[in-house]
């Protein structure tokens, strides 16, 4: 679909510069991945299972969650610096992008996203940057 995009764009005269990419995932960031999955974990199993009772899905799994959380999976779930390594892996496989947004709200609590948000600014963003121009 990006080189769709880039392409179609190309065609209508945008520099590819001009041609912005984001991407958009589950995820939370913990201290470390122990803390982020144990955290994370519990909220996203219970409102998956529930919408795939709508949309007819298994109910979620560990196994499931956590092939979904593995290095070339698609969920963003660790501590600072694994999380930084899959934006930029995400970001070398898609031929650069420009922004990263979490879905993070699987039933955390108010101090659990701030938490969470802390060590995105604090920690994630300069190692994505420091690391690799998005």
């Amino acid at each position: 679909m990006i080189d769709a995009y880039r392409k179609a764009g190309a065609e209508a005269g945008h520099s590819p510069e001009t041609l912005k990419v984001g991407i958009h995932s589950l995820g939370y960031v913990g201290k470390t991945e122990d803390i982020a999955i144990d955290t994370y974990y519990p909220g996203y199993a219970k409102m998956f299972t529930e919408i795939g009772k709508e949309r007819g899905w298994p109910p979620v799994t560990k196994d499931r969650f956590d092939a979904q959380n593995s290095h070339f999976g698609s969920m963003v779930v660790g501590n600072p610096a694994d999380v930084a390594e899959k934006i930029i892996r995400h970001s070398e496989a898609l031929g650069g992008i420009s922004r990263f947004t979490f879905q993070m709200d699987a039933g955390m609590n108010h101090q659990q996203l701030m938490s969470a948000i802390e060590l995105i600014g604090k920690e994630v963003i300069p190692l994505v940057n420091n690391t690799h121009s998005i």
